[in-house]
Order: structure tokens, then C-alpha cells, then sequence
């Protein structure tokens, strides 16, 4: 299948040089990459080793925010994210741009994810495939709230229109607000499970309690940015029950409360009700 000319592959990296100078000829399409202030001698061994590839050095670490600075460098029609240590199939890339193309509704696609040498389904596309949301009649897949970004394909129009990744939230569980604020805007997101991503995942990663920190520190702020009240509450004392992680979460949120209220917009009733229906609740 030919490639598309409208489509860069932005990857977002910070402090991964090995695993970029392995991972980087595997995209088969333009590269650009968002370097988040590595200080491992990333940006010049890929300069070195791949001068095709556009290097966007940040110099202080934007977290997913990067990425939204890499869509609006790239400006082109689709963005297929991917991390350090993930890459499209053979010939899927330009097989989810065609569908992307067929359903002009659809802001993000995500891919079936296949982790580690052993190719094992991530759990998470299990749960995507079996949407209780159902499929609409104008999307190509099972309709999602949420998406994992390294698996991710999105119409750049879409993407912008929301402003993308956001300042605030960062890293990790930056996805929700984005798929919050697409939905909201009428926008679509599937899964779609005959194109493939593989995700070796690092060996450099952090240690899995300051990972569960990060995401309960991103719930909090996304449920300051766009739940109501009582639904905030809900998160924080979800937190709080969950022991140090969400306790560690919830104070790495504090400082930037302010940001977060300032960019507060609720959700309409209708995206409520959807996650209530993902939630398991009432419509």
C-alpha cells in the first residue's frame, strides 16, 4: 500500500537514546522528534545516525505537551504517535490512514497493540474491543473515551481543535482529556484492530508506584479541568482510598490546581452519560 504524503509519525522521547537509535528505522513515514530535554546525548546520536529525521529539541521537559508541539510542526493531515520503544506494523500505517480517510468523523484510531517479543495483546485493547458504547454506524470500530497514545492515529484538525496534549496534565494518563474534549465536540474515536502497533517496552521506565502516582495525579486534574463538582469529589476520594499512590497523586497535583482551574470546562450531559456507561451506571 503506498504511503501517505499527509502523514507524520511524531514521537515524543526524553532520556531514551538506545532505545530511539533502535526503534526509529522501523516508522515508514516521516519522523519528527520531540525530544523533551534529554541530557543523554539523544538529540545528537539521532542527529547523527538519522539526519532524516526532524529533531525538535525542547529545552525543559514538556511532557505529552510535546507532542502538541510536534503535530503543529509537522502540519500534516494525520499524526501517528508513537513512543522510544513502539512502532506501526509493516504496512499499516498507510492502511489506517485509508480508514481514517473513510470516516471523516473519526479524530483518533487506535491500533491493536501487541507488547514484547512474545506479542502479547495489551489488556487495554481487550477492554477498547469491547466497547459498551457500541460501534456508531459512521466509525470504523468500537466507539472509546479514552485511547493509549503510543497506539494512536489522529486527524490533526481534530487534534488542534482542542488543543491537543495540554501543559497541565503532562504525562501519564494525558489521554483522557483529550478524548474527553474530542467527544465533546462531536468528534470520534475507534478502535480498530486489523492494524498493529508493537510495544517493546523500555527498560528504562519509571519504577511502577511513581507510574500509578503519575496517573492518579492526571485523573485528579482532568476531573478538576472538565467534571462537575460532585464527580471531583469522587476522584479525590478515590484517591485518597487507594492508598500511597493516590495519596502521592493527589499532592503532586496541588501545585498546579490553579492551571487546571483555570482551563476548567465541564463536559456536556451527553459525554457524562457515556462514561457512566463505560462506568457500568445508568444512562
Amino acid at each position: 500500500m503506498t504511503l501517505a504524503p499527509d502523514l507524520t509519525v511524531v514521537v515524543a522521547s526524553r532520556n531514551r537514546r538506545t532505545d530511539l537509535l533502535a526503534t526509529l528505522p522501523r516508522h515508514e513515514a516521516p519522523v519528527l522528534l520531540v525530544d523533551n530535554a534529554s541530557t543523554d546525548g539523544t538529540v545528537d546520536a539521532v542527529r547523527a545516525a538519522h539526519p532524516d529525521v526532524d529533531v525538535l529539541a525542547l529545552p525543559t521537559n514538556e511532557g505529552a505537551h510535546g507532542r502538541t508541539l510536534g503535530v503543529a510542526r509537522a502540519a500534516t493531515r494525520f499524526v501517528a504517535f508513537a513512543d522510544d520503544d513502539s512502532w506501526w506494523a509493516p504496512g499499516d500505517l498507510a492502511r489506517a490512514v485509508e480508514v481514517m480517510r473513510a470516516h471523516p468523523r473519526l479524530a483518533v484510531l487506535n491500533a491493536r497493540i501487541l507488547v514484547g517479543p512474545e506479542e502479547r495483546l495489551d489488556p487495554v485493547c481487550a477492554e477498547m474491543a469491547d466497547s459498551p458504547l457500541g460501534t456508531a454506524a459512521d466509525l470504523p470500530g468500537p466507539s472509546l473515551l479514552g485511547f493509549i497514545a503510543c497506539g494512536a492515529l489522529v486527524r490533526s484538525e481534530a487534534f488542534e481543535s482542542v488543543g491537543g496534549f495540554d501543559p497541565v496534565v503532562r504525562f501519564p494518563g494525558e489521554e483522557e482529556r483529550l478524548a474527553l474534549d474530542l467527544a465533546a465536540a462531536g468528534w470520534g474515536l475507534a478502535y480498530v484492530d486489523s492494524v498493529t502497533v508493537h510495544h517493546h517496552p523500555s527498560t528504562r521506565r519509571d519504577d511502577p508506584g511513581r507510574r500509578r502516582a503519575g496517573i492518579w495525579r492526571s485523573r485528579v486534574l482532568t476531573a478538576v479541568m472538565r467534571h462537575q463538582v460532585p464527580d471531583v469529589a469522587g476522584v479525590v476520594g478515590t484517591a485518597v482510598r487507594s492508598g500511597r499512590p493516590g495519596v502521592e497523586g493527589l499532592l503532586r497535583a496541588l501545585p498546579d490546581l490553579p492551571a487546571a482551574l483555570r482551563r476548567r470546562r465541564p463536559i456536556p450531559e451527553q459525554v457524562r452519560a457515556d462514561l457512566r456507561t463505560l462506568a457500568g451506571g445508568k444512562q
